[in-house]
């Protein structure tokens, strides 16, 4: 698929099929998802695939801060994706200080671009997807048992879809753009 095609027929998809994902397909978009640019070539973003009915359930009940339309997407899902990332790391000089004044939060701007990246493999790969973000960070952490030194930065519904969303309106290019 060309890039700007992929990027134009993307949608966020909130209705799948019940058919999982094979492990194999996550890994490549996984893989595709790696080239995503990072502070400093940190690499930052990690990938827990959450499959388990019973766990994406609990997330689902337990962790979205009474965001009842989440609870639908994540129970339906094929698999929820939660995206972590190392702390720590992005923004920050080897001796441990900061390197501009966005200080650490560089690490959220990394995970941002993968998750993007992520969700753009996915739709060149078939499978569907949506970035969720309201949930209780901590939580999710502690359902999934999160590697220490890591935090949660998005969740990504994942699967086939069963809907063709269609393009929400754009803003146009003159209220998006300035030149100086």
């Amino acid at each position: 698929m060309e890039t700007i095609k992929c990027i134009e027929t993307r949608r966020s998809i909130r209705k799948f099929k019940a058919e999982q994902v094979p492990h194999e397909v996550m890994q490549e978009i996984v893989s595709a998802a790696s080239f995503a640019p990072s502070w400093k070539n940190t690499q930052v973003t990690r990938y827990v695939v959450v499959e388990n009915a019973q766990i994406k359930a609990k997330i689902a009940d337990e962790a979205t801060l009474g965001f009842e339309h989440n609870n639908g997407i994540i129970k339906g899902c094929a698999a929820l994706v939660v995206v972590s990332l190392v702390h720590g790391r992005s923004g920050f000089e080897r001796d441990g200080s900061y390197t501009t004044s966005k200080e650490d939060r560089w690490e959220v701007f990394d995970a941002g671009l993968a998750t993007q990246t992520f969700c753009l493999a996915a739709h060149e790969k078939g499978v569907g997807a949506v970035i969720l973000g309201i949930f209780d960070e901590a939580k999710v952490a502690e359902i999934i048992g999160i590697e220490e030194g890591q935090k949660v930065a998005a969740l990504v519904a994942v699967g086939y879809a069963d809907e063709e969303p269609s393009a929400p309106k754009r803003k146009s290019v003159e209220e998006l753009v300035k030149f100086v």
